[in-house]
């Protein structure tokens, strides 16, 4: 198995990498040969040593070639396939594109990036029925003065980040001592800057001094891209830290619910507002509203609320919920599409979200529709379930707009992803959104015992697998990414599989929701990344657990925690001990990431969270009063909140 181990100088003018006898060093590998296999994969030790009589800093990058024909690349939560560089790319919202030779900004032809923005310390590509990749440890720790890899279980102190890499043109993935975020830093998809000078990212080696480090390598054959997941799964084993203790879940639920009905409510909006700040002149709160249906307010906050305040017995949060979820139903309708408006402002809704102007398309968004037909089914059941209640016109509502939406699939059975507000027409496909249609009809009729649909949910169900999960690469979901491949619509799809299995007991869909969930822990962090910014650092917050959002907006979300119910499913019908073990780390990051007092986060009330948790310190953009910056954002949204209290108070609540 062949190496490239190339340097790049401190004190270099270039930005181009050498071979190491021009930096005074040199390299020994040592290959124990395993099978290569996700199991036992191929270790080779490398050993650098500095036989120059001056310290040596820089970066140190060694590249694992591959018999190049049409790659795809997995960096977990960076990079997936080539991040959609085959689509155009003039584009406002940018992220890592790879493209061959001189493609320009946001694409390139290879990328370098800090370890930390991956979730897994690891980098694939699939080409031609192979999976090759390697892995090593994310950051190295000085112990007895000696530097050494971190693995889960050490002890020392931290010493540097490492990197990963991947290009298309020169056909490799490599792993940096030191690391660059190169040849562009995305700290989030509108906030971009070019490759930085050689500064706190290098690694040093003193005079005389010996560097050895471990890379695991993997080289075997796989049916698709779905063959890097086995060997995610023994790097989750070997890397897995628990997140640290937070709330039981009865007093997480409770903390969260609380501080929405609390603080959140617009009384003469009956809406809820999607950011809640602390008004430090006042003493008091000011609002952001921006309100809309569903994703970042309206059913996504109060269903969960709802649910909440079923398992709680509390009537005067249900009753806020309840008026939230009719508002919503009463007043939202489009009379010349019968699809739900998806933003309210100003006495007049609309679907001129906050979202509007990144849209390629104007039009009814089938995410924000198929999601709030999804949340007002789940609202339905809970009440009738719990309370005894049926509302029946909630059920009605949702089957008419479900109906709507069933017969605008093209030929593909794809939902679109936009649809015309005059006619109701699909305007636009090609995305991933349109799995929440999905998702919302195949509820209804396991809801209702109706199977009108089944073949053609079958027939779509079989499109979105075929086309976007079985590939590794769900793109299209949120309205603000600009399609790029993201962790947001897989939860869509993971729904409608978990119904569409629940309705036909076809053990494809367990395979099929087992991929797919396995493509979502991808994004998923299976280790604590050491967070130097506060509050986080100061808190021992983890990243173990947590999701990125999208390879667009790289920080860490909560929205996966909403499908814990869909995960202990799973794991009721198949004795699966990774995902349960991926369960407890989704049900125990939850609990800890919010106040657990006043203040814990450095703002806010109990019970108070936001929804961005910068894991990596480049992706900070908030800032203390002082001007020093903050890993995270200072105010209360609920919409964060509900995935996590959703997340607990479904199914799972009655294991506890």
């Amino acid at each position: 198995m062949e190496f490239i181990i190339t340097a790049r100088n401190k004190s270099s003018d270039s930005k181009e990498y050498g071979e190491l006898q021009e930096n005074g060093l040199t390299a020994k590998i040592n290959i124990k040969r395993n099978i290569g296999n996700p199991e036992f994969p191929i270790q080779a030790l490398i050993t650098i040593c500095n036989e120059e009589s001056n310290p040596w800093q820089g970066v140190i990058h060694v590249e694992l070639p591959f018999q190049k024909v049409e790659p795809r690349f997995f960096l977990p939560a960076f990079m997936y396939g080539l991040n959609r560089g085959e689509a155009p790319q003039n584009v406002p919202n940018e992220f890592p594109r790879l493209r061959p030779g001189n493609p320009g900004r946001p694409s390139s032809s290879w990328w370098m990036v800090r370890s930390d923005r991956l979730s897994h310390p690891a980098a694939f590509v699939y080409d031609s029925g192979k999976v090759y990749g390697l892995c090593a440890s994310p950051y190295f720790i000085t112990k007895d003065g000696v530097k050494q890899q971190w693995y889960p279980g050490e002890t020392g102190e931290f010493y540097q980040y490492g990197g990963y890499t991947c290009s298309i043109d020169r056909g490799t993935v490599g792993y940096t001592l030191g690391y660059e975020n190169a040849p562009l830093h995305f700290i989030k998809s509108r906030l971009v800057k070019e490759q930085a000078p050689l500064e706190d990212n290098c690694f040093e080696i003193q005079a005389g001094e010996t560097i050895q480090f471990t890379i695991d390598l993997y080289e075997y054959e796989a049916e698709s891209e779905l063959g890097i997941n086995p060997a995610l799964e023994h790097i989750y084993y070997r890397y897995h830290q628990q997140p640290r203790e937070g709330s039981d879940i009865k007093t997480a639920a409770s903390d969260l619910s609380s501080a929405i009905f609390t603080y959140a409510w617009l009384p003469e909006e009956r809406h809820y507002s999607t950011f809640v700040f602390e008004d430090k002149q006042t003493g008091g709160w000011r609002y952001n509203k921006i309100i809309s249906i569903s994703w970042t307010n309206g059913l996504t906050i109060a269903t969960p609320v709802l649910m909440a305040a079923l398992r709680l017995g509390d009537e005067a949060m249900r009753e806020q919920a309840i008026s939230c979820i009719t508002n919503i139903i009463d007043n939202s309708l489009n009379p010349k599409t019968g699809l739900p408006y998806s933003a309210y402002h100003n006495g007049v809704w609309s679907n001129k979200g906050w979202w509007f102007d990144g849209m390629r398309t104007p039009g009814h968004s089938a995410y924000l529709s198929g999601q709030a037909m999804f949340y007002i089914l789940k609202a339905y059941e809970y009440e009738k379930r719990i309370k005894g209640i049926s509302h029946d016109d909630w059920l009605i509502f949702a089957k008419d707009i479900l109906d709507k939406l069933e017969r605008t699939k093209n030929t593909d059975h794809e939902y679109p992803t936009i649809l015309s507000e005059k006619t109701g027409a699909g305007l636009e496909y090609d995305a991933f959104s349109g799995a929440w249609c999905l998702a919302a009809m195949a509820y209804y009729s396991w809801l209702t015992e109706d199977e009108s649909y089944i073949e053609s949910l079958k027939d779509s169900e079989q499109h979105y697998y075929e086309t976007y999960v079985k590939r590794m690469e769900c793109y299209g979901a949120p309205l603000d990414a600009e399609k790029a491949v993201d962790s947001e619509g897989i939860l869509a799809y993971i729904r409608a599989v978990r119904y569409l299995h629940a309705l036909t007991k076809d053990d494809l869909y367990l395979d099929h929701m087992r991929n797919a969930i396995c493509y979502e822990f991808t994004f998923k962090f299976c280790y604590n990344s050491p967070v130097k910014i506060p509050p986080l650092s100061t808190l021992g917050w983890s990243s173990s657990g947590g999701s990125v959002t999208s390879v667009a907006n790289p920080h860490i979300h909560p929205m996966s925690s909403s499908i814990v119910d869909e995960l202990y499913y799973y794991t009721a019908k198949r004795d699966d001990p990774y995902v349960d073990l991926r369960l407890m780390d989704t049900v125990r990051w939850g609990c800890q990431t919010y106040n657990r007092y006043d203040g814990e986060f450095d703002f806010g009330k109990k019970g108070w969270m936001s929804e961005r948790f910068c894991h990596s310190e480049g992706l900070v953009t908030e800032k203390y009063s002082d001007g020093s910056p903050a890993s995270t954002w200072f105010c209360l949204m609920p919409w964060a909140s509900g995935s996590i209290i959703e997340g607990l108070v479904g199914d799972y609540w009655e294991t506890q």
